[in-house]
């Protein structure tokens, strides 16, 4: 049950990113396959953090310190672009994010939003 509220978490702050950020483009013919989208977006997102962030925190290490975390910003860019990318080139979805600077501003977003959501909600870790 945790695991699809988690979905449903990160689903609705991709949502608000691609609604605040110009350059996170979600497009669809309803707002059913919009949402459908999210949540296969969400999914992707989620298995492409917990496969690659312990490793790059890992490798990166002295960049956590050195920055004061500040880097962890950059990566969860990086990330949220190389998800944008295996959604749209290699599954056909419609959501890409143009750049690094929509990938910046939009992981801000998705990392405020999915912070509140889980104050609201009281995610019990």
């Amino acid at each position: 049950m945790k695991i699809l509220l988690r979905i449903v978490v990160a689903a609705a702050a991709l949502g608000v990113a691609a609604w605040v950020v110009p350059g996170i483009v979600l497009s669809g013919h309803s707002n059913e396959s919009k949402a459908l989208t999210l949540l296969i977006v969400a999914v992707i997102f989620g298995i492409v953090n917990a496969i690659l962030k312990p490793i790059i925190k890992t490798v990166g290490c002295a960049f956590y310190v050195l920055t004061l975390g500040l880097v962890a910003i950059v990566v969860n860019a990086l990330l949220l672009w190389l998800t944008s990318w295996i959604a749209y080139t290699k599954l056909n979805e419609p959501f890409h994010v143009t750049g690094f600077v929509a990938a910046l501003e939009g992981a801000l977003i998705v990392g405020v939003v999915t912070w509140v959501l889980h104050l609201i909600i009281g995610d019990e870790r």
